[in-house]
C-alpha cells in the first residue's frame, strides 16, 4: 500500500506558518518518501482550507515526483469549464502527476457558501461528471473549446468518491479509481465497500481522511488494517503534523 499525506496548513519545517509553508511542507513530504500529496475541499464550515488546485500549483513548483491529488473537489458548487481550465493549467505545471478526485459533496454549508443547491447535488453532479469526462478526453465539450493542447488530452487521472450506494460500482466502471473516506465509514463498512469495488472490476482504491491522534500507534495499526483490506493507497490528514510525526508514520508504513 502506498502512503499519501494531506498538505499541512502549518510548516513542517518547524517555522511559523507563512507564505512559504505549503512549498516547504510539500518538499519535505516528497523527501520523506510519501507517494502522494492531497488537498481537501471545504468552504463555509467555520475554518479555512485553501483552494485545492491553487495549493497544489504551489506544491508542483517545488516537487518532482510526488503525485498531486484532490480528495475531493465538489463539482456541483462550481462551473466545470472554469475548473477544467485551472486543471489543465496545473497539468502543465506537473505533467502526469495530477489525480483529480471529484464527488457530489456531502455538506450543506459548502453549498450555502457558494449559492449551490444542496438538494439537487446528485443530479447536477451526474451532468457535470459527464461534461468533465468529455473535456478531459477530447479537450472540447460540443461547440465549446478551451484550446487545450492535444498532447494533454486524456490527462489528468480522474477518480470518483463515495462509498454508499451505486457510487462504488460507478467508480469501477467510469473512472481510474475510487476515493473512500475513513471519516465517513467504519472498518466493516469500508471492507464491504472495497469488496464491491473489486467485484465490479475496480482498479485503484484510495482511503483518505485518516486523522491521527496524539499517540500515533493506533493510526499506524489502522493503516496496516487498510492494507490488509486491499486498499492501494491510504492518506493521512494530520492536523498536528510536524516533520517528526510524518516521518514516524512514513517509517512505520513503508510502501509495498
Amino acid at each position: 500500500m502506498r502512503l499519501g499525506a494531506a498538505l499541512p496548513l502549518g510548516d513542517l519545517g518547524g517555522g511559523p506558518a507563512g507564505p512559504r509553508s505549503f512549498a516547504e511542507s510539500a518538499r519535505i513530504l516528497e523527501d520523506l518518501g510519501y507517494s502522494s500529496l492531497w488537498t481537501f475541499d471545504a468552504v463555509g464550515r467555520g475554518f479555512f482550507l485553501p483552494d485545492s488546485l491553487m495549493a497544489l500549483s504551489v506544491a508542483a513548483q517545488v516537487t518532482e515526483r510526488i503525485e498531486l491529488a484532490t480528495g475531493i473537489m465538489q463539482l456541483p458548487i462550481r462551473n466545470v469549464a472554469e475548473v477544467v481550465h485551472r486543471l489543465f493549467t496545473l497539468e502543465q505545471l506537473a505533467p502526469g502527476r495530477l489525480v483529480f478526485g471529484v464527488g457530489p459533496g456531502s455538506t450543506a454549508a459548502d453549498f450555502d457558501a457558494f449559492c449551490g443547491d444542496f438538494g439537487s447535488r446528485f443530479e447536477t453532479f451526474d451532468e457535470q461528471w459527464a461534461e468533465l469526462r468529455r473535456w478531459v478526453a477530447n479537450g472540447v465539450d460540443g461547440e465549446r473549446d478551451l484550446s487545450i493542447p492535444p498532447a494533454l488530452h486524456g490527462s489528468p487521472t480522474l477518480m470518483l468518491a463515495g462509498w454508499r450506494g451505486a457510487m462504488v460500482e460507478r467508480s469501477a466502471r467510469e473512472s481510474a479509481g475510487w476515493v473512500a473516506s475513513a471519516a465517513h465509514g467504519d472498518a466493516e463498512q469500508l471492507s464491504e465497500a472495497i469488496g464491491r469495488y473489486r467485484a465490479a472490476g475496480g482498479q485503484r482504491a484510495v482511503v483518505t481522511n485518516i486523522q491521527p491522534g496524539e499517540d500515533l500507534a493506533p493510526t499506524i495499526e489502522q493503516l496496516h488494517r487498510f492494507a490488509e483490506m486491499g486498499f492501494d493507497d491510504a492518506v493521512v490528514f494530520d492536523l498536528a503534523a510536524t516533520r517528526e510525526r510524518v516521518a514516524e508514520v512514513r517509517e512505520a508504513v513503508p510502501d509495498e
